[in-house]
């Protein structure tokens, strides 16, 4: 029924009784010591539980000859208490010791035996050594086969011991092959609602939400909580553990309410039926820190962490791989908050724990070695982070097999670093070798498929072929609209993904579609403060940005910016970055002092969330420098735009396309303060890259202008006007007909016609340049200005 305190409080009436009647080495004892000891394992209380379960094995000892098969139980009992402790090598060791009494005191295909063998194969499993697992489940297996008849519930947990580790190794039709045969014993040997058919739901259920299916999940984890409902007291732990499975699922929904909803239950159950320090409780504050993680409550969710790891301090030894989960749990939270030296210092207080509680190539460590990686990319620091992703890649091709989807999971983390890195053709090999992994382990609708897809996506967006990044965008939302429900973030994400290619076609109108289908969707199935809302209104606002409505992208960044300062810590480097998107906002509409107002408010966060050097600062600088060259401050300009330079050459590959955009601008610098030599000499080193790297074409096409530019103050007429037909041509291709990025190119065209005398294309041009400034910028815009200037020279002349 669950309810150990009152089994304990009998248990030590019985024991009370019988050291009366007994003497104290009395073999009585020990059965009512291993009964005290099992509650109290039960209820968490390792220390307790170990402690009893020696006494009890002390008397055996001393009673019983030393290959006596209650032996063998008792060195099991203590080797149970020692894996759940985390102390696997001791587990081990009493397991061996059991398993070598029973292979002298029983015959060959004793149940005993296969008993023996299961345990020692679940300790192999839980230490992440699958083949190990398999040879002694299959041991077991084989002499439970023979010992027993086909239909005993023995046989169907030996089957179902195999397909854990099926799961486990990533192979799920294995697994579900396995705990089907399990199940069908189990249908036929026991009474319709006996909790171990609830057991196999569950295992089934497991298999499928690993699957990506969440629905056949939820079925399944459904038919074995109807059956606990029925037979078990409705406070019971196995209850709790139903409605836990259940929120989970929810949560790969993306369904927030829901999953709060049953862990909740969950969770009330277990406050009831369990000791206030039971791991059972942790793992319960754990799953609802993780809801509010997920929904972006980073407080919440800190809070509830928190709990979790006050719990599993109290209750587990300090070197239990479930404490390294606890301040694992936390250093995510911190990677979220844009807090990266915290986040390093929980990863790496879990990863300490695990180095000592495992051995050195379990996946777990692997995967805590992909943690600490993941912050370093977040950091800018991409040798770091791939030196940390290939330790969990390495570790991963040692244990799993060549097909599980953690190496599908790890190839995709190291793609990450080379796509950041601008190195897109490793980005690629990386990103299809990840998905040639996931097509061959998962369903054709798993999620983890449809992000193998907006990764690769991803590249050929960056690399500037947008009808190939549409392709595997549609293709990521051909599966999240299959595998999610219709208001899950996944699919709002997906949506964004493809906004951001039309953004960067120059399809406004179909960007900004696909950016409020997005978030309408975030609308629904999120808090209003939640990042991902803030980061929708970001893109909306940089639509508008791009198409020159100034004043309607001020209002979204305006929006996007109130969010950051709820949902993040005051120095989280999202902040920053809407502070970058305001000054970008103002330069283009030449207010200039509000711009560098937004950078300094941009550098001084990031001044205090990263070291001196992060790649994060390049960006901050080279708008620094677009905002003093507007303002022809050509000294100032020219000092950030070669900061920032100095940034990209200590993290960048030297081909990287953001080298070609920074000699780009230093070059256009050193042709305004009329260095032409100079200018010509960075164009060149500019196009040099984005004339033979794949890479978005309409930075080449700035510095063609920024060329043309030059030969025309050289009086070069004919090399300038070669260059501005150039720029034009992709700008005219790439962007809507009423861009102020065009209405620049013709007024330079225009200054250059009116040079030559030729008066007409003069006029011509600077009218198109004036009709789209008029339009777009605002009246005060310098701009205008310059551009009504220019057309009263020509006016005059003509």
């Amino acid at each position: 029924m669950g309810d150990y305190s009152k089994a304990l409080e009998f248990h030590e009436k019985s024991l009370e009784i019988r050291k009366k009647a007994l003497a104290s080495n009395h073999p009585g004892l020990a059965p009512l010591y291993s009964n005290i000891s099992q509650v109290y394992h039960n209820m968490g209380h390792y220390s307790k539980a170990l402690e009893f379960s020696e006494k009890s094995h002390k008397i055996l000892g001393k009673a019983l000859p030393s290959n006596h098969p209650d032996l063998a139980t008792s060195y099991s009992s203590i080797g149970h208490v020692y894996h759940n402790m985390g102390d696997y090598s001791k587990a081990l060791e009493f397991y061996d010791k059991s398993l070598k009494i029973r292979e002298k005191a029983l015959p060959s295909n004793h149940p005993s035996l296969a008993t023996s063998y299961s345990n020692i194969g679940t300790v192999y499993g839980d230490m992440g050594d699958y083949s190990k697992a398999l040879e002694f489940y299959e041991k077991g297996l084989e002499i439970t086969k023979k010992a027993l008849p086909s239909n005993h519930p023995d046989l169907a947990t030996s089957y179902s011991n195999i397909g854990q580790v099926y799961n486990n190794m990533g192979d799920y039709s294995k697994a579900l092959e396995f705990y089907e045969k399990s199940l069908k014993i189990r249908e036929k040997a026991l009474p319709p609602n006996h909790p171990h058919l609830a057991t196999s739901y569950i295992s089934i259920g497991l298999v499928y939400n690993n699957m990506g299916d969440c629905s056949k999940a939820v079925e399944f984890y459904e038919k074995s909580l109807k059956i606990r409902e029925k037979t078990l007291p409705p406070n019971h732990p196995d209850l709790a553990t139903s409605y836990n499975n259940i929120g989970g699922v929810y949560k790969n929904m993306g369904d927030y309410s829901k999953p709060l909803e049953f862990y909740d239950k969950s969770h009330e159950i277990l406050e009831k039926a369990l000791p206030s320090n039971h791991p059972s409780l942790a793992t319960s504050y754990s799953n609802i820190g993780q809801v509010y993680n997920n929904m972006g409550d980073y407080s919440k969710a800190l809070e509830f962490y928190e709990k979790d790891l006050e719990i599993t301090k109290k209750a587990l030894p300090p070197n239990h791989p479930d404490l390294a989960t606890s301040y694992n749990n936390i250093g995510q939270v911190y990677n979220n908050m844009g807090d990266y030296s915290k986040a390093l210092e929980f990863y790496e207080k879990s990863h300490k724990i695990l180095g000592k509680a495992l051995p050195s190539n379990h996946p777990d460590l692997a995967t805590s070695y992909s943690s600490i990686g993941h912050v370093y990319h977040n950091m800018g620091d991409y040798s770091k982070a791939l030196e940390f992703y290939e330790k969990s890649h390495k570790i991963y091709e040692k244990t799993l097999p060549s097909n599980h989807p953690h190496l599908g999971g790890s190839y995709n983390s190291i793609g990450g670093v080379y796509n950041a890195m601008g190195d897109y053709s490793k980005a690629l090999e990386f990103y299809e070798k990840s998905h040639k992994i996931f097509e061959k382990a998962l369903p054709p609708n798993h999620p983890h498929l449809g992000g193998s897809y907006n990764s690769i996506g991803g590249v050929y967006n960056a690399m500037g072929d947008y009808s190939k990044a549409l392709e595997f965008y549609e293709k990521e939302h051909q599966i999240a609209k299959i595998a999610f429900p219709p208001n899950h973030p996944a699919l709002g994400g997906s949506y964004n993904s493809i906004g951001g290619v039309y953004i960067d076609m120059g399809d406004y109108s179909k960007a900004l579609e696909f950016y409020e289908k997005a978030h309408q969707i975030f609308e629904k199935a999120l808090p209003l403060n939640h990042p991902y809302m803030g980061g929708s209104y970001n893109s909306i606002g940089g639509v508008y940005n791009a198409m020159g409505d100034y004043s309607k992208a001020l209002e979204f960044y305006e929006k996007s910016h109130e969010i950051a300062k709820i949902a993040f810590p005051p120095n989280h480097p999202h902040l920053a970055v809407t502070h970058l998107n305001f000054a970008a906002c103002y330069e283009r509409m030449g207010d200039y002092t509000t711009a560098v107002k937004a950078l300094k408010n941009a550098y001084q966060i990031q001044e205090k969330a990263f070291e001196e050097g992060n790649p994060a600062f390049a960006s901050t600088y080279s708008w620094f420098g677009r905002v003093y060259r507007s303002m022809k401050d050509y000294s100032k300009a020219l000092d950030y735009f070669q900061k920032c330079l100095e940034i990209y050459k200590k993290t960048l590959p030297k081909n990287h396309p953001y080298f070609g955009i920074s000699y780009s601008n230093i070059g256009d610098v050193h042709g305004l303060m009329g260095d032409y030599e100079k200018a010509i000499s960075f164009h060149r080193k500019a196009l040099n890259i984005q004339e033979n790297v794949q890479c978005d074409p309409t930075g080449c096409a700035t510095t063609y202008i920024h060329l043309g530019e030059t030969y025309r103050q050289m009086k070069d007429y004919t090399t300038a006007l070669t260059y501005y037909q150039k720029g034009l041509e992709i700008r005219e291709n790439k962007l809507p007909k009423s861009h102020p990025d065009l209405a620049v190119v013709y007024h330079n065209l225009a200054k250059l016609y009116l040079s030559t005398r030729q008066y007409n294309m003069a006029m011509k041009n600077v009218q198109q340049a004036i009709e789209i400034a008029q339009e777009k910028l605002p009246s005060n815009h310098p701009h205008i200005l310059e551009y009504k200037e220019t057309f009263e020279k020509i006016r005059k002349k003509m």
